[in-house]
């Protein structure tokens, strides 16, 4: 089949590729020819393990394409998804649905007969309805069908979940489009994937509901944590026993600074503006944005109160600046609050990061970058561990100590044990932990 993904961010680029590799013909259209020039030299423009090999690949294999000029790859298109950017609308955290609407009109002035029309992009409930309005505004007389295909997709484990997921979910009344879509995830019928069908609506807000029900996991883990700190229990082990329940889960119970990244900050703010303006306020998810907001500001404090409680004058050293490991992603990531609140505070910040700091120099003002973990510690008063990348798993214990001025160790993410940084002679400050 012959496919159209409209935007090469992390989405369209990922989905594309994989799409490829299931044996379709893909062509991914961006408006940005930088981005699309450096694909078409092989360099992909954002991190993701594994993600270089597969475009080449399949690019060699003369199934994977990139063009700024949509005309030709719409007009050929059996479908076109929309995976263009939808961020948080400054001022009242809707969704900026832009992108989506001039994707729809370029569509629809470009497509050729039979054409279904896939949103791709994280949309609020109703907008497949606009997609399809203005299609039909555009071109009265098209022959096409507009369907939900919500992604989910963890960024540093994207390829995998593509091609191994959970669930697929497909929204449309179209029993067109429905053999139309059996056919694009064929590969994955063969694996006997779940593939929901639903409606459009249904589907839209499937991704919502989810993404709003696993920050709302952290947020609650992230709360006992602070529970833990108090009576002297372990946040880990409480996390282990609540998630052994299969109606709980083992998944997003780890405690840490907040969430962040691409999807769950901007997703719930536009759920909980989505569910107020529909007169069916979400109250738990309205206080699940507001408490993550403090957990930022609140793991900050929790610095400055190791070092005694004045940072002033004094050198912190951050390990990790990505709001997760595997990706160069620095969207609403905690380091970029809890950076500058140190900073407002007196303290000087050197960071590391193995991937994120190419982005994190043009959003973190006045920090000194390493160029590597033990350079970033050199003479530090505290190192603080803000992403649990692999290899600060696994730093060589007696260098970190003798690389820092004073041996405090601020554990954001719970990686190292607090038996072994005490016998080592650290100040450890973990999350939730005795």
């Amino acid at each position: 089949m012959r496919v159209t993904m409209i935007g090469t961010g992390y989405v369209g680029l990922v989905s594309g590729a994989c799409f490829a590799d299931f044996g379709h013909i893909v062509t991914c259209v961006d408006k940005d020819e930088s981005k699309i020039a450096r694909l078409l030299k092989g360099e992909i423009p954002i991190f993701e393990p594994g993600l270089d090999e597969l475009v080449k690949d399949n690019v060699e294999q003369g199934r994977l394409f990139f063009t700024t000029d949509p005309a030709k790859a719409i007009s050929e298109a059996d479908a076109v998804f929309i995976a263009v950017g939808t961020p948080s609308r400054r001022g009242d955290g809707h969704a900026d649905l832009s992108y989506v609407y001039a994707a729809a009109e370029e569509i629809a002035g470009l497509m050729n007969g039979y054409t279904v029309v896939v949103t791709k992009s994280t949309v609020p409930v109703g907008t497949g309805d606009e997609v399809e309005a203005i299609i039909k505004k555009t071109r009265p007389d098209a022959d096409f069908d507009v369907v939900s295909n919500p992604e989910f997709l963890r960024e540093g484990a994207a390829i995998n979940d593509f091609k191994r997921p959970d669930r697929v979910v497909v929204g449309t009344d179209s029993e067109r489009a429905r053999d139309l879509m059996r056919e694009l995830y064929r590969p994955l019928f063969l694996n006997e994937t779940p593939i929901i069908f639903t409606a459009r609506r249904t589907s839209e807000l499937i991704k919502y509901a989810g993404n709003g029900f696993l920050a709302m996991k952290i947020t609650f883990i992230n709360e006992i944590a602070d529970l833990c700190e108090q009576v002297g229990a372990n946040v880990q082990e409480v996390a282990k026993g609540i998630g052994l329940d299969n109606r709980i889960g083992r998944k997003f119970l780890n405690a840490g600074p907040g969430y962040g990244g691409s999807c769950f900050p901007k997703d719930t703010l536009a759920l909980m503006k989505t569910a107020r303006d529909s007169g069916a306020p979400i109250e738990l998810i309205e206080t699940t944005v507001r408490v993550n907001s403090a957990r930022k500001q609140k793991m900050a404090q929790k610095i400055v109160d190791a070092l005694g409680g004045n940072v002033k004058g004094k050198t912190v050293a951050v390990l990790g600046l990505t709001f997760k490991p595997n990706t160069d992603d620095m969207r609403d990531a905690p380091a970029l609050d809890i950076v500058p609140t140190l900073q407002a505070e007196g303290a000087h910040v050197r960071a590391f990061d193995p991937e994120g700091m190419t982005e994190a120099k043009h959003m973190l003002k006045d920090v000194a970058f390493a160029s590597g973990p033990y350079d970033c510690l050199q003479d530090a008063d505290a190192v603080v561990i803000v992403t649990e990348w692999d290899q600060f798993r696994a730093l060589d214990l007696d260098r970190v100590k003798a690389s820092l001025k004073s041996p405090v160790v601020v554990d954001l993410r719970n990686i190292y044990s607090p038996a072994e940084m005490a016998a080592k002679g650290f100040t450890y400050v973990s999350v939730g932990r005795p």
